[in-house]
């Protein structure tokens, strides 16, 4: 029987973890995860695996309200607390936590126990086929891949027909080809089911890959939701962009607002470059903080003429390293630093190098406004 559809995970939580207090963490979140896959988005120690741990009921939280699919799992107000083995809930961790003693097939089938033979025969037999684990069903878990283990996990998780899902970096340690067949075999399972899944990640890839939703969260707090493309591309929360990997963050002042044009004109702190960012309500004198991926800056070796770009910066480069198929250059203008990819071959066409002139050119579209991390925790 397949789990019912349009299941919706809904959660309140909060929690004052004493081994925490002394760093003032405090976990409070929101979240609703509708069907499909809803990625956790965040740095190590934001609150990530607590999450998952109260969901699942492993971990009982000082307050809050779990609603799954219209069956409250958890109110503390009114004493609620449906226990783990009885919440529908399929948890996969890091470790996998495979018994080392049963075979692939005994695995994926454990916790069945209360279906007939033939039930359980057929859910082990779909899931085996689903992740394409079938001919290693006799095998123990150290004589299958690491990828392998990750497909039997997942079985397992999901035999049990449960009515929502938790991943915990389950494909971290596996290298991209890997991960990609596993993620491409759970998102067609999750296209019949539609159930929700949480799946907790710091790579960018995996949540472009799989995520329909995305959740972005940093000690303890919900710092923004939408889709992938919304909440990395175009970060709202200085935090946010630090952790969605965006190389240039800068402190500047609005000089001038541009209404006809849609932009306003930013003074870089500490330095006379000026750069045209995307219209905003903020006055002239007001302060603001700029984040600019070093992919979206272009590099030139002599001075660019007639282009779209609204911001052309002359300086020199500082430094060049090259990290296999990346090369970082960075450029300074005028106490101001910037961050900017190229490719080896477009740096050896430029004939690139430590103190030669260079001019960047960056659309005002890529300038994201942010909000302060400071504002936001306040």
């Amino acid at each position: 029987m397949i789990a019912p559809l349009h299941t919706i995970l809904t959660a309140r939580i909060r929690n004052d973890f004493p081994a925490a207090r002394s760093r003032g963490f405090r976990l409070d979140v929101e979240l609703t995860v509708p069907p499909g896959v809803t990625i956790l988005f965040g740095p190590s120690g934001a609150g990530k695996t607590t999450i998952l741990d109260c969901l699942a009921g492993l971990t009982r939280p000082d307050a809050g309200r779990i609603v799954l699919n219209d069956q409250v799992l958890l109110d503390s107000a009114a004493g609620i607390q449906v226990p783990a083995e009885r919440r529908r809930v399929g948890y996969v961790f890091q470790s996998l936590a495979l018994f080392p003693h049963l075979s692939v097939q005994r695995n994926v089938e454990y916790g069945l126990g209360h279906v007939s033979d033939s039930e359980r025969q057929q859910r082990v037999r779909e899931l085996l086929e689903a992740f394409r684990i079938a001919p290693l069903a006799e095998r123990r878990p150290a004589q299958i891949s690491g990828g392998e283990g990750q497909r039997v996990a997942l079985a397992r998780a999901l035999v049990t027909e449960p009515h929502a899902l938790l991943l915990d970096e389950p494909l971290a340690a596996l290298d991209l080809a890997t991960k990609a067949h596993i993620i491409e075999d759970l998102r067609a399972w999750n296209a019949r089911r539609r159930i929700p899944v949480l799946y907790v990640t710091h790579s960018q890839r995996e949540a472009f890959a799989l995520g329909e939703r995305l959740i972005a969260i940093d000690e303890g707090r919900v710092l923004a939701q939408g889709s992938p493309h919304e909440v990395l591309q175009m970060p709202e929360h200085e935090t946010v962009a630090q952790i969605a990997g965006f190389e240039n963050i800068f402190d500047a002042n609005v000089t001038a607002v541009n209404e006809s044009s849609g932009t306003m004109t930013c003074r870089l702190v500490r330095s006379s470059v000026e750069l045209e960012v995307p219209l905003a309500r903020s006055a002239p004198g007001a302060a603001v903080r700029i984040a600019i991926r070093a992919g979206d800056i272009l590099l030139a070796a002599a001075p660019p003429v007639l282009l779209s770009a609204r911001n052309v910066i002359y300086g020199h480069i500082a430094s060049l390293e090259q990290t296999g198929t990346r090369v970082v250059a960075q450029v300074e203008s005028d106490g101001a630093q910037f961050l900017a990819d190229l490719t080896p071959g477009a740096c050896d066409a430029l004939a690139l190098s430590p103190g030669r002139e260079a001019w960047l050119v960056i659309k005002s579209h890529s300038c994201f406004l942010l909000q302060r991390a400071q504002a936001q925790k306040a």
